[in-house]
């Protein structure tokens, strides 16, 4: 069965995560997809080691899969006009060259989708297309900072703690996939492109939308809660005779159940622990007493105990556990390459 975007043409002119992420979902999807990289090293990505497999990042291999590659030397007039000539039969565009830069290199959007009023020209930046620091480049740690979405993560009184990976750079690369695919869909109707423009910032603020609904409501600022919710309790880690795993009792049914499986069925009817709202208030009671009847069994035991009755839990996991569960082999994500 053909692939949904094949003879889709796609050009990369992006480097690190977040572009070469959006060309490799377009190049799974069954698109075409043409790598520019600099003549002098490519794209940077190729250097994040170690570790490295024959010289080059994992980091880079993994973001570009299904891609073919070409070297254009965007200092050299020839190879722009070269390369400008090569888009305007290009389908997509999707580039995260530094702000202004494709302007002064005359690859920016008026300028190529006039050759080609056929393109989507998607665009990838730190800090989005308008406002004082529109023009800043940015690296994903830097936006994390920045968005408040570091804040949000480490232990309560504790510092700030970047997620442990490039999450707003994964993100933005799927709201910009998405963009170009709403484009592409639109460009049906149409016959015309149109320009599809994201940032890490958008993507950082979009994933702290409960936490700022939360704050305009209250104007408390949301604490930080290690593994756990800062609405939502028990729902978090625990430790066993063993080590650690998450149980999630998202309403008071599953609390009821949890009270129960823990030796405390009163819990459920305690006025204290009877809603999610009174369990986050006495948390600091509640929190300190299933921790420590935790602590009586292996993680095993409870995975066990609390499956058979429904409770949502999980192991957590390292990252050579979660590659080698079945689970994880089932859903055919990973793949050996030859």
């Amino acid at each position: 069965m053909p692939l949904p975007l094949e003879g889709l043409n796609v050009v990369e002119i992006a480097q690190n995560l977040a572009g070469p992420f959006a060309a490799e979902i377009l190049a799974h999807l069954g698109a075409d997809v043409v790598k520019v990289e600099r003549p002098e090293g490519g794209d940077d990505a190729r250097g994040w080691g170690p570790p490295f497999w024959h010289g080059i990042s994992p980091a880079y291999l993994a973001m570009n899969t299904n891609k073919r590659g070409i070297t254009v030397d965007l200092k050299d007039p020839q190879d722009v006009a070269w390369l400008a000539n090569y888009i305007a039969r290009a389908d997509v565009l999707i580039q995260n060259l530094r702000p202004g830069v494709v302007e002064e290199l005359g690859l920016g959007a008026d300028a190529l989708m006039a050759r080609n009023p056929r393109l989507i020209y998607c665009s990838l930046r730190a800090f989005g297309l308008t406002g004082p620091m529109r023009l800043h480049p940015g690296y994903e740690p830097m936006v994390q900072a920045f968005s408040g979405l570091m804040m949000m993560n480490g232990d309560e009184g504790g510092p700030p703690t970047r997620i442990g990976t490039s999450i707003l750079d994964f993100g933005t690369g799927m709201w910009a996939t998405i963009g170009t695919l709403a484009a592409l869909l639109q460009r049906q109707h149409t016959g015309r492109g149109c320009v599809v423009d994201t940032s890490l910032l958008e993507t950082g603020l979009a994933w702290l939308t409960g936490h700022f609904a939360a704050y305009r409501v209250s104007g408390e600022v949301p604490q930080r809660h290690r593994t756990g919710s800062n609405r939502v309790v028990p729902f978090q880690g625990f430790e066993t005779r063993n080590g650690p795993l998450i149980v999630a009792a998202g309403n008071d049914r599953l609390f009821a159940k949890l009270a129960q499986e823990l030796g405390h069925p009163e819990w459920a009817g305690d006025p204290r622990f009877q809603t999610n709202a009174g369990r986050f208030a006495h948390k600091d009671v509640l929190l300190p007493e299933i921790e420590a009847i935790m602590l009586t069994r292996t993680k095993g035991e409870w995975l066990d105990r609390l499956d058979q009755v429904g409770i949502p839990c999980a192991p957590i996991h390292t990252m050579p556990e979660a590659l080698a569960h079945e689970q994880t082999v089932a859903t055919g994500m990973v793949q050996a390459v030859p």
